[in-house]
């Protein structure tokens, strides 16, 4: 594809800032930034290659913000971070001869029963909780099979870890939304490769888009820190209610065309 215009990398570096901003607290900045770079004209294959690069600069940010005030461990999480990549590489790469309409029907109802989780139960705060599941199993399980999902879709992905953190693993929320980012920057490193090597990456794009993502995600994960809990929480809600209706808007959403709507 030719060149974008000046004022669309812009408008692309405005529209990663927001959703760098976004993701570092509650997840779901593809949102923003795919439909973004499809509006610009980019084909969809290179909007996934493109996205995956661009998406690293806020997930590494964010996560960078996170453990130089103390709460992730780089070095300890970074098996898990490894989990996460490894099974996003053999998502990316099923993602080419797995039908994705199974998921694109399911993702909704899923992002409204997480939505429903956070708002429902109260005690849900910054204070760590009993863990469900031990430190092994919840890596060699959970981590590999929401990575894996990242490379083969992708949307609500952070919102899936923050599930997995707080309900299984017992993690205060801005514990596991900093936890979150980093095993969501393993999933971006391990679908990033696969669609690098497949020639799909447009690195003009994808570096002016990452500069914004890396600042909205310096920004995002400061106010969060600040205000743990009271703003992690609704934001989540709603950006996991948003990202549902978003999907349902989509006249090729698998349940509408099922339902003729």
């Amino acid at each position: 594809m030719a060149d974008l215009a000046l004022h669309a990398l812009l408008l692309l570096f405005i529209a990663a800032f927001i959703a760098g901003f976004i993701d570092s607290i509650a997840g779901g900045g593809g949102m923003i930034t795919i439909p973004a770079m499809l509006l610009a004209g980019i084909p969809p294959l290179e909007t996934l290659g493109t996205n995956k690069l661009q998406s690293l600069f806020g997930s590494g940010s964010a996560t960078a913000a996170y453990a130089s005030a103390g709460h992730v461990d780089v070095r300890r999480q970074l098996p898990m971070a490894a989990l996460a990549a490894a099974g996003a590489v053999f998502g990316a790469a099923l993602a080419t001869v797995i039908p994705a309409d199974a998921l694109r029907a399911a993702l909704p109802c899923l992002l409204v029963g997480i939505a429903l989780y956070f708002a429902l139960k109260p005690s849900i705060g910054d204070v760590d909780k009993h863990r469900r599941l031990s430190e092994a199993a919840f890596g060699f399980t959970v981590v590999p099979l929401i990575g894996f999902y990242d490379g083969l879709f992708g949307p609500g992905t952070g919102s899936f870890f923050m599930l997995a953190f707080v309900s299984l693993a017992g993690f205060g929320v801005l514990k596991a939304t900093a936890n979150t980012k980093m095993l969501n920057f393993g999933s971006n490193v391990g679908a990033f490769a696969f669609f690098l090597a497949y020639g799909v990456v447009l690195w003009k794009v994808g570096i002016t888009m990452g500069i914004g993502q890396f600042l909205g995600a310096q920004v995002g994960s400061r106010f969060a820190m600040k205000k743990g809990a009271r703003i992690i929480k609704p934001l989540l809600i709603v950006t996991s209610l948003g990202l549902a209706v978003r999907l349902m808007a989509d006249p090729s959403q698998p349940i509408r065309v099922w339902l003729g709507w």
